[in-house]
């Protein structure tokens, strides 16, 4: 639905726009820059390639193997869809901004770290959680920074479930070693 706004120049696009304009240069620039940048993906793979090393080892080599491919399938998956879409940029006449990289890249990397780890911990949860608070930094600071529409990032959250749902059928359920 969110794709056929921005392909159709749908009505949700106007307050898209203007809120993204409001907030774009809110919140301290040096912290939004950070939460930004931990989307981009020489901040986020190594994070997913770490616990799919350690789940590699630990024997969960299914898993890792899957979310490695999880992971490097976000390009594969993103790029043609800012060629499709064509978006322009809140601070910017550039184009290609539909649905945000930083933001799929951040949810499937930081999400599939915490799939493979969680069966390791006691509190699994905790994965669960910083995957969230991770994932949830990046998206505001890509917002407050203008460099993604609000619509574009809340893309890249509904990509980055089917990309997750799908690794968690593709590697089953996680076991706890025993």
């Amino acid at each position: 639905m969110i794709t056929w706004q921005v392909l159709a120049d749908g009505p949700l696009l106007v307050p898209d726009e203007r809120l993204g304009l409001e907030l774009a240069g809110r919140g301290p620039a040096g912290l939004a820059d950070l939460f930004a940048d931990l989307g981009n993906p020489e901040v986020a793979a190594p994070v997913a390639a770490g616990a799919a090393l350690v789940a590699w080892l630990r024997g969960a080599r299914r898993a890792a193997l899957y979310a490695v491919l999880t992971v490097a399938a976000v390009p594969a998956l993103v790029v043609p869809l800012k060629l499709w879409t064509d978006r322009q940029g809140p601070l910017t006449e550039a184009t290609g901004y539909y649905p945000s990289g930083h933001t799929t890249t951040a949810m499937v990397a930081y999400g599939a770290a915490a799939l493979l780890l969680a069966p390791y911990l006691k509190r699994s949860w905790v994965t669960l959680v910083a995957a969230v608070l991770l994932t949830a930094a990046t998206s505001v600071g890509l917002v407050l920074r203008g460099y993604h529409w609000p619509l574009d990032v809340v893309a890249g959250w509904c990509l980055s479930g089917v990309l997750l749902l799908a690794l968690r059928a593709a590697a089953g359920r996680p076991q706890r070693p025993k």
